[in-house]
């Protein structure tokens, strides 16, 4: 059920009227608007107590908060990512819910604004009651670290890419003790995997001197940044970078600039709208040379409006290859018909892997739900593929492990995962996966500590 909800009552308010037995029929809402929520206790300790809705035999409603790119210049990989987080919360109630309680999905559009983000994130913890938030892009984290930090409100999303987050969030490994904590965590590959991999593979093909071109947000430069950490580090050397603004009407003036340089291939890292401005104008000044595109950009609207001349460029995402992606495929598909991108397995990821956490943890608090994201996504427990496998293992008194979509969501202590990375091709008119980089092969060029 979608819902568009605008009241400014909060449910806290509403149940302390109705009482608990007042808001049956639930069962995988998802809505779009306000609800309320409350700072408190905590699971298994002192800290924060979520808004869960909670009756005699545990919670009656369970909630997530998901920012989304509903406008804004990463719209088009929206649809995707709702999906499965939809599919994910379908199944979820149908296996019985967390702790037997409704799971809601509670979703606020972003634009991809950092501080229209603060707005949201804030709505759904205090309106929304939010139990977790599984959302936000690398562009709105960043510059809102110490903000989400003093939230201490669980972030499981499945967007940011951001170098930044290499070192930054999870619980240090330490799962009983959250004075280390950092809060985030994230279900895609970062940008320090999948660009580490096109890096690999650019060498591979010989291609051993580079320029750049890239946007002046944080997603953009932390994309090339990760690319060029293991480029260079392995051999190769950057000609020249040119840094733009996006959404300009032209960037033949930058092109110009950067083609003045002598290299093998170029990096182009910028949002869809502006990359296929820049890309127009590459083809049309006959430029030539081997385009690399950043991982947004295997759109099939990228070649329909770049034209041939983007033929054998290549691009670098979050590889499809999880354990349990088959079981993803077939639940996502009875949803909808939403095209399926890099960050689409990761969003069922992150919603089934939260659910998880407050099943084993035997609460929905902030807390709780903090302390059991690791345990539930590493170890030597029961291998299990959904919500529904794990809920039974844990019944029977198992320990568990998820192993997810995307990548077997194996957190590291930073609250990182790594996956294999992808490499599609643009030929015949569409981008196609043309190789595979391995999670292993990658993981060579990372050290664990620093990531």
């Amino acid at each position: 059920m979608v819902s568009n909800t605008n009241t400014g009552t909060s449910r806290r308010a509403f149940l302390t009227a109705a009482g608990a037995g007042g808001i049956a029929g639930l069962s995988g809402c998802v809505s779009f608007g306000e609800g309320g929520s409350e700072s408190g206790g905590s699971g298994g300790g002192s800290g924060t107590e979520s808004g869960t809705t909670t009756g005699e035999a545990g919670p009656e409603t369970v909630v997530f908060g998901q920012p989304g790119a509903l406008t804004g210049a990463f719209d088009f990989l929206q649809p995707g990512v709702s999906q499965a987080a939809d599919a994910a919360v379908r199944h979820i109630n149908e296996a019985g819910g967390p702790l037997g309680a409704d799971l809601e999905l509670v979703r606020r559009d972003t634009g991809v604004d950092p501080q229209e983000a603060r707005t949201v994130a804030t709505q759904l913890v205090e309106n929304d009651d939010a139990d977790a938030i599984v959302g936000l892009f690398s562009s709105e984290i960043n510059p809102l670290w110490d903000f989400l930090q003093d939230l201490q409100t669980p972030i499981v999303t499945p967007w940011p890419g951001s170098t930044f987050l290499d070192t930054r969030g999870g619980d240090k490994g330490t799962p009983d003790d959250l004075s280390d904590d950092e809060w985030v965590w994230r279900t895609v590959v970062g940008d320090t995997v999948h660009t580490g991999g096109s890096a690999v593979y650019a060498l591979e093909e010989g291609y051993d001197t580079l320029g750049v071109i890239n946007g002046n947000t944080e997603g953009e430069r932390s994309y090339v940044e990760g690319f060029l950490s293991v480029y260079e580090q392995n051999g190769g050397s950057v000609a020249e970078r040119v840094e733009v603004e996006l959404g300009s009407s032209s960037y033949q003036s930058a092109l110009s600039r950067l083609f003045d340089a002598d290299f093998d291939a170029f990096l182009v890292s910028m949002p869809q709208e502006s990359a296929i401005t820049a890309l127009s104008d590459w083809s049309d000044g006959g430029y030539g040379r081997q385009p690399i595109l950043s991982d947004t950009l295997a759109q099939q609207a990228v070649i329909d409006q770049v034209g041939s001349d983007l033929h054998g460029a290549w691009v670098a995402s979050p590889g499809r290859s999880g354990p349990s992606y088959d079981t993803f495929e077939g639940i996502y598909s009875e949803e909808g018909d939403a095209e399926i991108n890099g960050w689409t397995p990761p969003s069922w990821d992150a919603v089934q892997v939260t659910a998880l956490a407050i099943e084993r943890a035997g609460e929905a608090s902030h807390d709780a739900i903090q302390r059991n994201l690791g345990p539930v996504s590493r170890g030597d427990g029961t291998v299990v593929s959904s919500f529904a496998e794990g809920k039974e293992a844990l019944a029977n008194g198992e320990e568990i492990t998820y192993e997810g979509a995307a990548t077997p969501v194996d957190f590291t202590e930073h609250g990182n995962v790594f996956g294999s990375v992808t490499i599609s091709t643009a030929q015949d008119g569409s981008f196609n996966a043309t190789s595979e980089v391995s999670a292993e092969a990658v993981r060579e060029y990372v050290a664990e500590g620093e990531y």
